[in-house]
């Protein structure tokens, strides 16, 4: 990768949650036509999307999914909130964590573990049983946690981090595999300007958010109906204040399947018809490639037969009768 834009002015720039060292630099690491192009470090997810929407990079990648803890709210928030974004690719990071000190430290010398607190919460099963008697030290991030050991600015004797941070700082490695779960993985995303989504490949997945017209007993009902009645499975689906009142909300939902499959396609017009705001996040390749299979009755010929049959009615032309 390159971190100056003045040395290759013709290469492409990708915004990620920095500095060197985190999960979000481990899954950017997965995009082929990201290497050897400008890697851009930010401070949190809007200044990433911020980035791409103002035109100073060409994509970002951020976190919008952990298995543990769910969707990550302020990425959902600002897919929400700020237009002229797609969902151009998603991939999949174990979440593996290390903890690590200060040149030369043993884990005998820890007593105070600077963490981020959903990390921590992640490890403390682990630091419950191996260091029973340490007090956590809240810090704003994984990577802060463990420069504030280098820099002086944490009082802290370890801090708990992704495993790239030793592969760019000179740290301690006191121990590794530190999670609680070991099969934990995050989601991330890879987000660009709005363009048209690429081609199916059979194992996609289509990523929107809708709201709810006004409040009545069965709407959430009738918007999950849109995609149960046309055979499409839904592999995420979660709430999000809208903000403007209690009990508006909009909901984020990942849907198996590709704008151009026919069934996809007329759920999105149905879901159109029925919610006041819907956002098109985009179709794409699904990080695990596995094809997404459905009942044959939901076969885009089918559709197809369906809507030819309806302009034959139309047209007033014999139509056999099925």
């Amino acid at each position: 990768m390159t971190t100056d834009p003045t040395e290759t002015p013709n290469r492409r720039t990708y915004s990620f949650l920095g500095p060197a060292g985190t999960f979000t630099e481990a899954a950017l690491a997965q995009v082929p036509e990201a290497r050897d192009q400008h890697w851009r470090p930010v401070r949190n997810v809007g200044e990433a999307l911020a980035d791409v929407v103002e035109g100073r990079s060409d994509a970002a990648m951020i976190a919008i999914e952990n298995s543990v803890d769910g969707g990550v709210s302020t990425a959902q928030d600002a897919l929400a909130t700020m237009g002229g974004l797609r969902i151009i690719g998603e991939y999949l990071v174990p979440v593996n964590f290390v903890l690590v000190g200060r040149p030369g430290a043993t884990l005998a010398d820890v007593s105070l573990i600077a963490a981020h607190p959903v990390a921590y919460a992640q490890c403390l099963q682990w630091l419950s049983r191996e260091l029973p008697a340490h007090a956590h030290l809240p810090s704003a991030s994984n990577i802060a946690s463990a420069l504030g050991l280098l820099d002086g600015t944490s009082d802290a004797d370890a801090a708990i981090a992704a495993p790239g941070v030793l592969e760019h700082h000179d740290l301690e490695l006191l121990a590794e595999r530190i999670g609680d779960n070991p099969a934990a993985v995050t989601r991330f995303v890879l987000v660009g300007r709005t363009v048209a989504p690429p081609p199916p490949t059979g194992a996609d997945k289509t990523s929107l958010i809708a709201e709810l017209p006004e409040d009545h007993p069965g709407a959430l009902l009738e918007l999950l109906e849109q995609f149960a009645t046309r055979g499409i499975n839904l592999s995420l689906l979660a709430s999000r204040p809208i903000g403007d009142a209690l009990g508006r909300y909009r909901f984020v939902i990942d849907a198996d399947g590709h704008i151009e499959d026919e069934r996809m396609a007329d759920a999105l017009m149905g879901l159109r018809r029925f919610s006041p705001r819907v956002i098109f996040l985009g179709s794409y390749p699904r990080a695990d490639r596995a094809v997404v299979h459905y009942p044959e009755r939901y076969a885009d010929d089918v559709f197809v037969e369906a809507r030819d049959w309806l302009r034959g009615l139309l047209s007033g032309a014999p139509v056999e009768e099925a």
